[in-house]
């Protein structure tokens, strides 16, 4: 198994910030999202996730699925309040993954309603970005990194919030978002905003992949 060449299929992908880390964990990536996305860095297929072949996506070693975060996101709960509907896809994702039988993660903000098997922060990879997400993983586990105080970082200058107008950052700058994140690609700046940093889905990406060559399948 050593020599193959794993493939992981990174579904709701935007702009690519998980797609870049599980290529640098060792994957040809494709992505798919129902939207045109013109920075994505990788094969890109333009198409609704539920409108996919089983089959198709049983092709792929390993799953990555970031469905919209609004239904559940503590940014968007004003507009909630306000009886706006946001498309609610967890669960949906979690039932279509689960038919493939393949390795997968949904990852999402820590208030949706998916099982927190991994919270990851900017912070534990020496990230200037205070962006938690949370990740149910299924057919492996990955270790809790430790969680460096991330509090008070950002009003004291030292990290950044890169979503909506970036809080209390002291930069709206995209180049130091981008720093932030560890994203040079994006330029964007709501794209970058609904990114994770690839550095998450690197780490969880390198377990897999060691489990892949063991044999997991």
């Amino acid at each position: 198994m050593e020599g193959k060449k794993f493939r992981a299929l990174d579904l709701f992908c935007g702009a690519g910030g998980s797609s870049m880390g599980l290529y640098r964990a060792g994957f040809e990536v494709t992505g798919v999202d129902i939207n045109f996305q013109p920075e994505y860095p990788f094969h890109f297929i333009q198409k609704d996730v539920f409108e996919l072949d089983l089959e198709f996506l049983k092709s792929f070693d390993f799953i990555w699925a970031s469905p919209p975060c609004q239904a559940y996101a503590w940014a968007s709960a004003r507009y909630r309040n306000r009886g706006k509907k946001y498309p609610d896809l967890v669960d949906k994702t979690r039932q279509l993954l689960m038919r493939t039988g393949r390795p997968f993660v949904i990852e999402n903000v820590c208030t949706a309603p998916i099982r927190k098997d991994l919270l990851l922060c900017g912070r534990m990879f020496n990230l200037r970005v205070i962006k938690h997400r949370c990740f149910e993983i299924h057919g492996f586990s990955v270790p809790q990194p430790d969680h460096p105080r991330c509090r008070g970082l950002v009003k004291e200058g030292v990290c950044f919030t890169v979503a909506g107008h970036g809080g209390d950052s002291k930069s709206y700058r995209l180049v130091d978002w981008q720093k932030a994140m560890g994203i040079d690609w994006i330029t964007d700046r709501k794209m970058l905003a609904e990114a994770i940093p690839p550095a998450y889905s690197e780490y969880i990406g390198r377990f897999i992949i060691n489990l892949l060559r063991g044999g997991l399948r």
